[in-house]
């Protein structure tokens, strides 16, 4: 179970709700331009979202393999980790 601090950034998401499904991949084979458009509508949603930099914090800190979390997807949050950035927010501001 999430720690009480994490509780309170995930109530504030702006990705809560029916939309939350293009945040992950579906079950079933997805074609790239499908994955692009999936990926651009959640991007959208992060851009709006009130905790996008405690969510982006909370998934390198987890190393979060799957989904959009804090504006990126799973490539763009491995390149944080790799390049060691100090702090996931620069680049999401980036």
């Amino acid at each position: 179970m999430a720690n009480r601090g994490e509780e309170v950034w995930q109530a504030k998401a702006a990705c809560r709700g029916p939309h939350s499904v293009v945040f992950f991949p579906p079950s079933r084979a997805e074609r790239k331009d499908e994955r692009m458009a999936r990926e651009r509508s959640a991007k959208e949603i992060c851009r709006t979202c009130p905790v996008v930099k405690s969510c982006l914090d909370y998934a390198v800190r987890i190393r979060e393999a799957n989904g959009i979390w804090g504006g990126l997807n799973e490539a763009e949050r491995k390149q944080i980790v790799e390049r060691g950035v100090a702090g996931p927010r620069a680049a999401a501001s980036a």
